[in-house]
């Protein structure tokens, strides 16, 4: 099998009024994991490879090409995105591995100069079939990379999108990355606004912070693509710690990382359903 398209996915879920989850992968664990819990739900999902993914591994290709090869192996569609990106070579370098998606993240720089670097992302991954991802008002969590409390404008996101020709478009609308507690409320009145705007599918970020009626009724008011990351590592996390209560003479590190696995692996299945209804 081939990857799938993270375009035809995000855009078939615009279509229906429905959300899909986009999951950070972290290690090759997650991303079998992922790709399970899309088998398991019957439902696609975009697995992500976050910048700071590649910095903790080392390198790209790794990661990446382990990463496609489960996305290209699995039963249900899944597709492989390039997250956070803040390096141009880098991005060109996921295209080039065939990506389905990257994320240029020019949400730091000025509007014009964002304008210009996504520019460039955008005509690099068009030329190859890639579709591009961009940010438009900082999410707030990214330790000084994001600002919180900033949203994003209407006006400006249409012009953003007109300007550079992305595919997608990550909004700032009241979620904050990394937080642990989902305690967040989204502006909906500003994401109807957003969605009256902007021609393309947007992109809700930090939805590990967001309960799930609230993401639902983010949805409704037309958000699509749904990132979580933070949320699901808890699981992982908690699943491993628990196990290694339950068994302190264990040694064998694949009975607990596949105890951390199946937690994640439920949890994703469980969210993908809840973004798809």
């Amino acid at each position: 099998m081939t990857t799938a398209s993270t375009l035809e996915i995000v855009s078939a879920a615009a279509q229906r009024g429905t959300g899909v989850g986009a999951f950070n992968v972290i290690h090759i664990e997650t991303a079998e994991a992922l790709a399970r819990a899309a088998e398991t739900a019957g439902l696609p999902v975009i697995l992500q490879i976050s910048h700071n993914c590649v910095r903790y591994h080392g390198s790209l290709e790794p990661i990446a090409l382990a990463t496609l090869a489960i996305a290209q192996s699995a039963s249900a569609p899944v597709a492989v995105h390039l997250d956070h990106c803040e390096d141009l070579e880098l991005a060109k370098r996921a295209v080039d591995l065939g990506f389905n998606s990257v994320m240029y993240d020019g949400s730091t720089l000025d509007f014009d100069a964002n304008v210009a670097t996504t520019r460039e992302v955008v005509a690099y991954a068009h030329d190859r079939g890639c579709a591009v991802e961009a940010e438009l008002g900082e999410i707030g969590g990214k330790l000084g990379a994001h600002a919180p409390g900033v949203r994003t404008n209407p006006a400006e996101a249409r012009r953003f999108v007109e300007e550079t020709g992305v595919d997608l478009l990550a909004v700032a609308v009241g979620s904050e990355h990394a937080m642990q507690e989902r305690t967040a409320r989204l502006d909906k009145d500003l994401i109807a606004e957003l969605r009256s705007a902007v021609p393309v599918p947007l992109v809700l970020h930090g939805s590990s912070g967001v309960p799930d009626d609230e993401i639902v009724r983010g949805v409704r008011a037309g958000m699509t693509k749904i990132n979580v990351s933070t949320h699901l590592n808890g699981h992982f996390t908690r699943a491993i710690r628990r196990f290694l209560d339950d068994n302190p003479t264990v040694t064998d590190s694949r009975t607990y990382v596949k105890a951390g696995s199946q937690a994640l692996s439920e949890e994703a299945a469980r969210l993908l359903k809840v973004f798809a209804a």
